[in-house]
């Protein structure tokens, strides 16, 4: 057995000197393995996806009506307010990556994983929002994979981002079921 085994930290002396090289990095050290550029793209298509959702939902709650409408309503608004939530997290963490978040409209629906469809009853409202859900959920459980160890901090905003879909999902699951 070898007595001098690997220390598990880098020594204070040279963790100060790397801190002081590529400060214009941010965030960014030179223990960051993941490929930036990568990461940055998806992270602006999970963006992407959560200002659709964002707006798919703003839609449904102003147009939900009906007796079973309130509680549909209700929950419309928790979720598009929770999906800009989601957003601005992307977006802060694309810029302490270095990147740009890209907000621009054109495109936005082809950066996007959900499709923004309107409905035209309340259940198809429910129905739309479920499915984008569920699509949110299988591509984000992807990214997280991808991210892995390379990117941490990426990849635990993604894992709570993911958390509140799938609740996301269950709540859109109950509304379905009282409304048979």
């Amino acid at each position: 057995m070898n007595n001098q085994q690997q220390p598990f930290l880098t020594d204070i002396k040279t963790l100060r000197e790397r801190a002081r090289q590529h400060i214009q990095d941010g965030a960014v050290t030179e223990g960051y393995r993941a490929d930036r550029a990568t990461v940055v793209k998806l992270l602006n298509e999970a963006l992407a996806t959560e200002i659709v959702c964002t707006l798919r939902y703003r839609r449904h709650y102003f147009m939900a009506a009906g007796m079973d409408s309130q509680a549909a309503r209700d929950e419309f608004l928790q979720h598009a307010n929770e999906e800009q939530g989601h957003a601005d997290q992307i977006a802060e963490r694309i810029v302490q990556l270095g990147g740009q978040p890209d907000f621009n409209p054109q495109g936005l629906l082809t950066r996007s994983h959900a499709e923004y469809v309107e409905g035209s009853s309340l259940e198809e409202m429910v129905k739309e929002d479920l499915v984008a859900e569920r699509i949110a959920i299988d591509s984000y459980r992807e990214m997280v994979r991808y991210l892995g160890n390379d990117d941490p901090t990426s990849r635990r905003m993604m894992e709570g981002i993911l958390a509140v879909e799938e609740e996301h999902a269950d709540d859109l699951v109950t509304l379905l079921e009282k409304m048979h």
